[in-house]
């Protein structure tokens, strides 16, 4: 037999694409259309009410007549569309629909112009993308229905080009996309929906893709060709709907040959990756959230198999607030257990860079909204698509009592392809998460021929794992699964040389894999750290600094706000506190806080960090104000010190108020044009180029500086990675560097008679310049450096280098209630991948019998790499990232002033450098007053407290979370400053939990023992 099959495959894509396709909407009648633009597109979305009847646009004749080619739509902007049609006498009998193409290209959902439909009373029919452009009108019509519809059209601009990828746009913040017209119009039109054809065209979907992916060899290849053939000659392509019945019917056979025994089962489940802020504002991802699920809850109604899973409850709440009719079916859904939350997190957050508690909050308000508004205990932590994972996690995920967790992300990898797709994870402290990694390689699988063989083939695990999830549905921009990708599950459900695919819940996946699989999958320990975007601990850095600015002072309102409550001098401003989280725990989403998105979203953090900072302040202060007026009434100082950190200060304990201790003079003097400051600790050398030559740690006897290397050097680098500009750093951008020596002025500000001597260091740069103020403390193991920059640079990266004298084959890393480790050599690939890597407030380096750290206010990008001098001894040197420069989304990131404060401690064990690390971001505040005494005491080693806070049930209960810093074993006393009447354990969402920690309480002391990174919740019942 010859082979044709080439020629039968090039047929199939023609007939399918230019004639089927094409065919399943056959147009019956025209359409009276009107259309308001709103605002002439610039103003921000009105609500429903003001557009359909009833509201004003109806009532002030706002609607003007327009035709199919109408231009519309300036970038961001909004009009609403009027549809009147009849159905006609012909269409009786048909399932008969509205099909809209607002313009669109049939490229991506979610990326372009969206619509949602309403009927006139205001209630939602479902959203309109590129991929789903019909509405449903009647099935089947009786003719003489009357078609009233409005659609909501959002212009939402393609920011990402197509063709020319990562170049700079305009088009990203609206008052610099323009006002001319992008979208027309294309059709609208009242039109039969063509059963046969549709059905014919997923049949030859489901087949023709399967075909493709089989081996040349294998016979069912063949047996497929063949039947595609047949079909086709038995289509008639003059007569679309007339002969697809009987095209069908040689398909059939192949169709009805069921799976090999064998066969790998694919758990497809609904889904739709919505960013919470991207290419699009957050004000969009509302309506982008809605249009989904308008859509999601149609093909419910309609599909009785089909399985839908949402995370975020942050889009959960947008719907309930903005669209309630829409919210109301969503609810009933997930009662009936088809509409699945996941995630149990309040975003889809990063989870490299918030801090502790913000981590845990993430959980705890995440969780919580599930349990209040739908009574679920959601099991599944689903992030797909985050930069990489911390290795605080899985201890986070147990605490949250969640069981499982899911990433797609770590397929992105560009060095080293992760070896499992169905494992235990196991965190830093011990803990292990039954984890997948679907082998589809997509969150927005449309369960095609080609990503269900693909899922076979790369499945790791196989021989022991029968099973992966496929979660299926346009996504990014939203979407959603469409009645076509049901169509492919239901053909691919038990079908020779395919997968077996069945649609069923996340948890029906889980609760199978780990049956099947438990006992022998592999382990991963430590972080899942993702080979690329790598730059995003850097990029946006006044979006960085304001989580990390807005995490320490959310403390601070929790601390003081708690202390002063239980006294009785204010009220707990618990709705407050509940909000501003929620602000700061949404601008944590992966694409706002990693700064890779558009600069609107950006714009957008900044004002909200500025509020959330002012708000914060106000609720500090009058807490402050509070207790030191209640403590000053005994008598006492008439300024005290408030320190918020969990480690005493200059003689004021953790968590009181009290007089600090007084500072000695730190000399200081010049020296070869440069100066030296001493303060008894360290003799630190500034030079004439404004460098650290020496930091000598006096007690210790020790040079930290290595022989011939210097402190404080800024490096300037080329950064133009191959893509992703705001996600990327590629490791090319280190061959090379400009190192800034060039100073403009150096001088001594503070000459250390006040317990503070501070080098001012001025330098320019292309179009930028820098102010460095180097100080040395009185009593002080650190040098702080405070730099401000006024940042004009274009694709260059800014780096702070520190040269060190120690040999240390890893490093330590903050992350989440502790610290991990990372090696400092590039042995393997593995190794090498992390030339960027993602710290908290601290790096520490340490050999045996010496450590040194670096602390710093709100970078999280650091490079460590080591050299051997010719005398055979080693530079470790250390590297913060402050500043980028990337053009795309935001052509204008990082342009501007920045601030940013970093300190090297000498001489520093990890217990140092947690200790310093929350000192440099929860500085000391002074007012007038008395001493106060701290709400709890923690007295042992290596024991930290994250949170001092009111329960959030409102009972006046205090809770208290803690964690082992150092990563050994230790034990601990609390104590608490009120009457304690019993101390629970809880989950991090103050629930009462068996666990091991807590060991007694006696006389209100409560005894504590921790195992290595080990986090407690305690509720003290007061």
């Amino acid at each position: 037999m010859h082979d044709n099959r080439a020629l039968i495959e090039k047929r199939l894509n023609r007939v399918l694409n230019q004639r089927l396709k094409p065919a399943v909407h056959r147009s019956v009648a025209p359409v009276r259309l009107s259309v308001w633009h709103v605002d002439g597109g610039q103003g921000e979305p009105v609500p429903p009410s003001e557009a359909l009847p009833g509201g004003p646009a109806v009532a002030e004749g706002r609607y003007q007549p327009a035709d199919v080619g109408l231009r519309w739509g300036p970038a961001w902007g909004t009009s609403w569309f009027h549809v009147e049609a009849s159905v006609p006498a012909e269409a009786a009998g048909r399932r008969v629909e509205l099909f809209v193409d607002l313009g669109w290209e049939n490229r991506f959902a979610g990326f372009q112009a969206e619509g949602l439909v309403y009927r006139p009373d205001g209630s939602v029919v479902k959203g309109l993308n590129p991929r789903n452009l019909w509405v449903p009108i009647a099935d089947p019509a009786t003719g003489g229905e009357t078609v009233d519809l409005y659609i909501e059209a959002a212009a939402n601009p393609k920011v990402d080009h197509g063709d020319t990828p990562f170049a700079a746009t305009p088009l990203g913040e609206k008052s610099t996309a323009g006002t001319a017209p992008i979208y027309r119009v294309n059709r609208v039109d009242v039109s039969v929906f063509e059963q046969d054809v549709w059905e014919l065209w997923q049949d030859l979907e489901a087949l023709g893709g399967l075909m493709l992916e089989l081996p040349d060899g294998e016979p069912r290849r063949w047996q497929i060709a063949q039947a595609i053939e047949r079909s086709l000659d038995a289509l008639d392509l003059q007569d679309l709907a007339g002969s697809a019945a009987a095209a069908r019917e040689p398909l059939q056979p192949a169709l009805g040959k069921p799976a090999n025994a064998s066969a790998h089962r694919i758990s497809a489940i609904g889904h739709a990756h919505i960013d919470s802020a991207w290419l699009w504002p957050v004000r969009e991802t509302v309506r982008k959230v809605a249009r989904t699920t308008s859509n999601v809850v149609q093909l419910l109604d309609e599909h009785p198999d089909m399985v839908y899973a949402m995370s975020s409850a942050q889009q959960y709440e947008w719907i309930e607030q903005h669209r309630p009719e829409v919210f109301k079916r969503v609810a009933e859904h997930v009662a009936g257990g088809r509409f699945v939350p996941v995630g149990g997190m309040w975003v889809e957050s990063d989870t490299n860079m918030p801090g502790s508690e913000a981590m845990a909050r993430q959980f705890v308000y995440g969780k919580r909204y599930f349990l209040e508004r739908f009574g679920i205990e959601t099991e599944e932590v689903w992030l797909p698509d985050s930069f990489g994972y911390s290795a605080a996690l899985p201890q986070l995920v147990k605490l949250s009592r969640s069981r499982w967790f899911l990433t797609q992300k770590i397929s992105w990898n560009k060095t080293n392809p992760f070896p499992h797709h169905t494992f235990w994870w196991e965190g830093i402290d011990g803990t292990r998460v039954f984890t997948h990694f679907p082998p589809i390689d997509t969150y927005n699988s449309d369960l095609s021929g080609r990503e269900l063989a693909h899922a076979v083939r790369n499945f790791r695990d196989k021989g022991a794992a029968t099973r992966s999830l496929a979660p299926f549905g346009w996504g990014d921009g939203g979407g959603g699964p469409t009645r076509e990708m049901i169509a492919q599950a239901h053909r691919t459900a038990d079908l020779e040389g395919s997968p077996r695919v069945a649609i069923e819940s996340p948890a029906a996946f889980f609760t199978a894999a780990e049956d099947e699989y438990a006992a022998a999958a592999p382990v991963w320990a430590g972080e899942l750290y993702l080979e690329i975007h790598r730059a995003t601990y850097t990029s946006q850095a006044k979006t960085k600094q304001g989580n990390r600015r807005s995490e320490h002072l959310l403390h601070e309102a929790e601390l003081w706000s708690a202390a002063a409550a239980v006294h009785g001098l204010v009220d707990y401003p618990y709705d407050d506190l509940e909000r501003i989280w929620k602000l700061v725990l949404l601008n944590q989403f992966h694409d706002i806080l990693p700064g890779s998105s558009i600069a609107w979203v950006h714009r957008e953090a900044r004002d909200a960090y500025a509020s959330v900072t002012a708000e914060l302040e106000t609720i500090v202060e009058t807490a402050q104000n509070a207790l030191a007026r209640a403590s000053s009434a005994d008598g006492g100082s008439d300024t005290v010190v408030f320190n918020a950190a969990p480690h005493e200060r200059h003689g004021v304990p953790a968590f009181g108020a009290g007089v600090a201790a007084a500072a000695e003079p730190v000399r200081c003097a010049p020296v070869d044009d440069g100066y030296v400051l001493d303060n008894g600790v360290l003799r630190v050398v500034v030079d004439e180029r404004g460098l650290l030559t020496s930091v000598f740690d006096v007690g210790a006897d020790r040079e930290v500086l290595a022989s011939g290397s210097v402190g404080n050097l800024l490096q300037l680098h080329p950064d133009l990675p191959n893509e992703w500009d705001a996600w990327d750093v590629d490791e090319f951008y280190r061959n090379t560097v400009v190192d800034l020596v060039d100073v403009d002025e150096l001088s001594l500000v503070a000459d250390g008679s006040s317990g503070i001597a501070t080098v001012r260091v001025a330098r320019s740069f292309g179009a930028s310049t820098v102010v460095q103020h180097i100080s040395l403390s009185a009593g002080a193991r650190r040098v702080d450096i405070s730099t401000d920059v006024d940042w004009h640079e274009r694709e260059k990266f800014l780096k702070a280098a520190f040269g060190l004298d120690i040999r240390a084959g890893q490093a330590a890393y903050e992350t989440q209630f502790g610290h991990h480790y990372r090696p400092t050599h590039e042995n393997t690939s593995w190794d090498a991948a992390k030339f960027e890597v993602c710290a908290h407030r601290f790096v520490h380096l340490e050999e045996p019998g010496y450590g040194i750290a670096l602390v710093n206010d709100s970078t999280y990008g650091h490079d460590v790499r080591r050299a051997v001098t010719p005398g055979g001894d080693t530079t470790t040197t250390v590297r913060l990232s402050l500043l980028r420069a990337p053009r795309f989304p935001d052509p204008e990131t990082d342009q501007g002033a920045h601030t940013l404060r970093y300190a090297l401690v000498p001489g520093a064990g990890i217990d140092d450098a947690v200790r310093e690390g929350y000192a440099i971001n929860l500085p000391e505040r002074v007012t007038g007053g008395a001493a106060v005494e701290p709400l709890v005491t923690v007295n042992g080693d290596g024991v930290v407290v994250s949170a001092v806070k009111l329960a959030d049930d409102r009972t006046g209960d205090v809770v208290v979370r803690l964690y082992e810093a150092r990563g050994g074993r230790a034990t601990a006393t609390l104590t608490a400053a009120f009457d304690v009447t019993a101390v629970e354990e809880t989950d991090l969402l103050e629930r009462p939990f068996e666990r091991d920690a807590l060991q007694g309480v006696d006389e209100g002391q409560v005894s504590l023992r921790l195992r290595p990174f080990q986090i407690v919740t305690l509720r003290l019942r007061r």
